[in-house]
This record gives C-alpha cells, sequence and structure tokens, in this order.
C-alpha cells in the first residue's frame, strides 16, 4: 500500500473512531454521571451488586460497550476480529470488509482517579515491548503481525470509584423494584481516544512484564501529551524496541542501562529537551499496579 493511500485511511479511521468516542458516556451513564450498570439478575429477579475490583469493572465496561463498537464496525464496513487468547495484542483488530490490508489495532483500557490525586488516573498498560513489537513480522502474542496495523489505537475510561461512605453493601441480594437504589460502584466517566505513541511514558507499566506504561496525568491523557509528542511514532518505537538493551556511561563515570527518554535522546546525539516532560504518578501508599 502507497503511503499517501496507507494516511488517507488512517485519517478516516481516526476521524470516525474520535466521533465514536464522543457518543458513548451516554451509553454507560446516567444523567447525573452514575453507571447505569448497577449489578446482574438471576431468572428470579435478584439483583446482586458488583464489586469494584477493578478487574471486574473492567471486563463488564469492555462488554457494555462492545455493541457500539460493533455497530461502529459495521457502519464504516469493517469486521472486528477479536483476541484468541487472553494476553494476546490488541483487544479488537478492525479489518476493512473489502480489503484485507487494511487493518487497525484498537486496545480498551479502563483506569480509575486517584482519590487523593484526582489530576492523576492509576495508569494503564500499552501493550508489550518484547517479542512481536521488535519483530514486527511475528505472530507470538498478537492477532496479525505488528505491521500489517496500519494503526494503534487506545480507547480508554477514566472513572472514579464510589467514596467510602457510599459502599456498596456486597452481601445482599436487592429486588427489581429497589434497581434506582442501588449505588454505582463508578461514576464521572472520560472517554478518549489516541494512537499509543501519543499517551505513551518511558518507563515500563508493570515490574514483572514488559509492557509499555501510559502517562497518568488525566489532563495530558486527554490531549494525546504523552513524552514523545515532541518526537513521533519513529521514536517511540525505536526507544521502546531498545528499552534497557543499551549501555551508557553516566557523568559519574558509572555504567546504566538506558530506560529513560532522555537518556536515549543523548546516546542517540539529540537533545535530551525533546522528550516532553509529563509529570508522573504521585507516590501513596497502598498503591495498586497499573491496570490493563
Amino acid at each position: 500500500m502507497k503511503p499517501k493511500e496507507r494516511e488517507q485511511y488512517k485519517a478516516e479511521f481516526s476521524q470516525k473512531l474520535a466521533q465514536l468516542v464522543e457518543t458513548l458516556k451516554g451509553h454507560v451513564a446516567t444523567a447525573d454521571e452514575q453507571w447505569t450498570i448497577k449489578g446482574f439478575i438471576d431468572v428470579f429477579r435478584n439483583i446482586y451488586t458488583i464489586s469494584a475490583d477493578t478487574k471486574i469493572v473492567s471486563k463488564i465496561l469492555e462488554i457494555h460497550l462492545f455493541p457500539k463498537l460493533l455497530e461502529f464496525a459495521n457502519a464504516n464496513d469493517y469486521r472486528i476480529v477479536l483476541a484468541e487468547q487472553q494476553n494476546y495484542y490488541p483487544d479488537l483488530s478492525f479489518v476493512k470488509a473489502d480489503d484485507e490490508t487494511v487493518k487497525f489495532a484498537l486496545d480498551l483500557k479502563t483506569t480509575y482517579r486517584l482519590p487523593d490525586n484526582p489530576e492523576f488516573c492509576n495508569g494503564f498498560t500499552l501493550g508489550s515491548h518484547g517479542e512481536y513489537f521488535i519483530n514486527r513480522k511475528s505472530s507470538k502474542n498478537i492477532q496479525f503481525p505488528y505491521d500489517e496495523y496500519l494503526g494503534h489505537y487506545c480507547l480508554g475510561v477514566i472513572y472514579s470509584r464510589s467514596s467510602a461512605d457510599k459502599v456498596v453493601d456486597e452481601t445482599r441480594a436487592y429486588k427489581l423494584d429497589e434497581l434506582k437504589s442501588i449505588v454505582s460502584v463508578i461514576s464521572n466517566f472520560e472517554f478518549f481516544v489516541h494512537e499509543k505513541w501519543e499517551i505513551a511514558s518511558d518507563y515500563q507499566g508493570s515490574s514483572n512484564t514488559a509492557n509499555i506504561g501510559s502517562i497518568t496525568k488525566i489532563s495530558d491523557i486527554l490531549s494525546g501529551n504523552g513524552v514523545f509528542k515532541n518526537l513521533g511514532e519513529a521514536w517511540f518505537d525505536d526507544y521502546w524496541m531498545n528499552y534497557g538493551k543499551i549501555q551508557m556511561t553516566m557523568p559519574d563515570g558509572s555504567v546504566k542501562k538506558i530506560t529513560t527518554l532522555k537518556n536515549f535522546l543523548l546516546y542517540r546525539g539529540q537533545d535530551p529537551k525533546l522528550a516532553n516532560s509529563t509529570p508522573r504518578k504521585p507516590a501513596r501508599k497502598n498503591s495498586r499496579r497499573v491496570q490493563k
């Protein structure tokens, strides 16, 4: 595919995806910003509340949003290919119905605002920087080889968790006529969609796996103001392909592996000021690991 044609497909997909995101809050939230999902129901019309556990919330949000994504795909002549395995990238592959060379990767990400630092969220990962990221023809842990995708997108949801004085009673079952009295476990949604390089940080998203971390200041996420903003996707690729593999001699004479963008730019002979400065998540007690 010619570069001009590639960019045309990408621009069209980006524009329509952004338009879709503008409609999603109305799909999941009430007028007062509460999650419309209150629990799950059995055949006897008993309603059981949802745990505030982030993994449970994340999965239910994905299920809640999937019909809208399917509508989007059908309206724009794409078919959706779901990840065959739980640990495969991406969550969804959009494949053009009449031209299978046109593919876009979409990962769904959810994270919550930090209650003691509401300008920041808990962050999320942006996929592996391992085998399939380095070898763009590899099929390991990826639905289609990385190079086959014209773009790699992250559709995210940032929410607030219910405060301590509004904790849902998970020990009881509610009746259908009590539905409106059930407290939503999350509220105050903000949706965003960006190419993943636009919201990437220069540090890993988890300590025990090779995952790319996101930036965590909410205003920067919403505006796509990641550390690679002044550099572009090619630098994002170069940095993460080589993360922790290159050593450099520091001013004090010590030798360290390169795990910051500023040092990587120095190594490549570039001005380290080109690394966009974004604040890291503030330290807090009992912090949870970065989310999906």
